[in-house]
């Protein structure tokens, strides 16, 4: 099935299914949903003026893709504009991660999947978190990395190559994970492996999201496997990304809301 044609359908499925507040009985969620998922960010024009700045950049650089899902290939070199275009989490859903690190005090962050480092930056707006984001293209590595020294995050760290390497080489050093976003390969088995190496290092009060979950069949199918799995107690579908959570107190709840 053509992925636009998938996601089409998809997302009329999830239209029907997404309910708000007043039909949320659990007190987690609904006190989530109240007040982080549908709360509004304060102040976030210093990250979208980069933003802006990103998409008028007409530089080249060479593509390096080890997962699937870009939209360039393997050694093309677009436009710094069309992959900000293309590639980076919409402000909608980098200021919903934002509140999400905010309302869970979240210290210990890791994202994959950097891309031009947009949401990254988001990812590390609390000042006493440590983010380590993870991206298999040295050229945009490169350009991330700038961004951040203009941004003065000097709570980044950029882990560069292929992530099947470098992630289980970085958990190595890693105590815990309170906030992981994913993003780095939209195919069903890389992302359930990465998750379940996630796994070696989240705790009860963690929280994953899981980006493009109806993208793909594969995606859809990773989600749904990921939802089952014996260590997830809760999960909240926003159609583009997929919240997770590990509290056993939460007694395996699943729902799709409205966002």
């Amino acid at each position: 099935m053509n992925n636009s044609f998938f996601r089409l359908k998809s997302f009329f499925t999830y239209w029907l299914d997404a309910v708000d507040e007043h039909s949320l009985h659990s007190p987690f969620f609904f006190e989530l949903y109240t007040k982080t998922i549908k709360s509004k960010t304060t102040d976030a024009r210093s990250i979208e003026q980069l933003r802006q700045k990103l998409l008028l950049d007409n530089r080249r650089i060479e593509v390096t893709d080890f997962g699937s899902g870009s939209f360039y290939s393997r050694g093309s070199m677009p436009r710094i504009r069309d992959i900000a275009r293309t590639s980076l989490s919409p402000k909608k859903y980098a200021q919903l991660y934002q509140r999400i690190i905010d309302r869970f005090q979240c210290e210990n962050i890791l994202e994959l999947g950097t891309s031009l480092g947009i949401n990254t930056l988001y990812l590390a707006s609390r000042a006493t978190s440590r983010v380590s984001t993870f991206e298999g293209s040295p050229a945009i590595s490169e350009t991330a990395r700038a961004l951040f020294v203009t941004a003065g995050a000097d709570n980044i760290s950029i882990v560069t190559g292929d992530i099947d390497q470098t992630l289980p080489e970085h958990l190595t050093g890693v105590m815990k994970i309170d906030f992981a976003f994913m993003d780095a390969n939209h195919r069903y088995t890389p992302t359930l492996n990465y998750f379940e190496k996630l796994l070696q290092k989240v705790h009860e009060q963690s929280v994953v999201v899981l980006d493009d979950i109806h993208y793909s069949f594969e995606m859809e199918k990773a989600w749904t496997a990921i939802q089952h799995h014996p260590q997830v107690y809760a999960t909240a579908d926003l159609f583009r990304c997929g919240l997770v959570f590990f509290d056993p107190s939460l007694n395996r709840q699943h729902h799709v809301l409205q966002f």
